[in-house]
């Protein structure tokens, strides 16, 4: 006759059987993770950021493509980005994972377009900016929502300093002066960041209790404050004397907003020579052009469109079937 187990062998029978579930388990979560997360198309080697021109998002591959000048072929074989901006030496590609709940990766790239660091974070691509120097790189999430055209949405906007390898996850709780007191409220969000020359100024804009304002932020101050309201999306000029954004001219969800500029040192605006409601962070593609994406022509995503700031002259079709517009000297 067999004696059965002692006590202390059952129950190391059991934690064994417990830990072997537990591993397994954990085994097909992080496979799992790792199918949901799909490799994208990364660049072909023979495709940098070392050939001047205009580099944006091609919407029929998703891929960044390059646009040396007129008459010159579009140079396909960038990595595939949702998002995408490119200056000095670094370029930030925003790509959606699959899966819910919506998740990000911010991918910081060297300008052979090889991926030097990752960031995932919650949300749907929505803005990427490099600073001229390209240590500076914001990215902002539609956290919930997808579109400013309604207020059923918030925002996360993050700030990296590649100088430092410093992240500011979130730059909501930066203390804003509103109206020229100290504003808190928890509806506050940020989005649209865009920076100075001296790699710690920058503006973007902040919405709160249903209205939006541009701010200009101090990152080594840590603060920000109001300049004006009914702006977004600001991108400032090269010369850092203007800031192009878009003002809401219309309650009309098909057509609410209109590309405008302004003067920093007066304050005083114009609208910019694009008479179309532009949903966009405008990029300058030298110090008097601006260019932005509209709704495509032909059943296309989306076109970039060019334009000059000072309201003069018409736009004109600059990349059929294109977004996300840097220019790179």
């Amino acid at each position: 006759m067999v004696n059965p187990p002692s006590r202390g062998l059952r129950l190391a029978f059991v934690i064994a059987a417990v830990l072997l579930l537990a591993g397994g388990s954990l085994g097909y979560v992080l496979h799992a993770r790792h199918r949901e997360r799909p490799p994208g198309q990364q660049a072909d080697a023979s495709f940098t950021l070392a050939e001047p021109g205009l580099y944006f998002r091609d919407s029929a591959g998703g891929r960044v493509a390059r646009q040396g000048g007129p008459g010159l072929p579009r140079v396909t074989g960038g990595p595939s980005c949702d998002r995408f901006h490119a200056a000095g030496e670094h370029a930030l590609c925003l790509r959606k994972l699959p899966g819910i709940p919506a998740r990000t990766d911010a991918l910081v790239l060297d300008r052979r377009l090889r991926e030097i660091r990752r960031v995932t974070v919650p949300g749907i691509p929505n803005r990427a900016r490099v600073s001229a120097s390209g240590q500076l790189l914001s990215w902002t999430t539609f956290t919930t929502g997808d579109s400013y055209a309604t207020t059923a949405f918030s925002t996360r906007t993050a700030i990296l300093d590649l100088r430092t390898g410093y992240l500011i996850k979130s730059i909501e709780q930066i203390p804003l002066t509103l109206g020229g007191a100290r504003h808190h409220d928890s509806d506050v969000n940020y989005w649209g960041v865009t920076f100075a020359a001296d790699d710690n100024r920058f503006y973007a804009t902040v919405s709160t209790r249903g209205a939006t304002h541009l701010v200009e932020g101090d990152l080594h101050a840590w603060s920000a404050k109001a300049l004006r309201d009914n702006a977004e999306c600001p991108s400032l000029s090269p010369d850092g004397t203007r800031v192009a954004f878009k003002k809401k001219v219309s309650d009309d969800p098909r057509s609410p907003w209109r590309l405008y500029v302004l003067d920093l040192a007066t304050m005083g605006e114009h609208p910019a020579a694009e008479p179309r409601s532009v949903d966009d962070q405008a990029a300058w593609l030298d110090d008097s052009t601006l260019a932005y994406a509209l709704p495509g022509q032909d059943g296309r995503a989306s076109d970039i469109w060019s334009a000059r700031a000072d309201g003069t002259g018409e736009p004109h079709l600059l990349v059929p079937g294109g977004s996300s517009p840097a220019d790179m000297d």
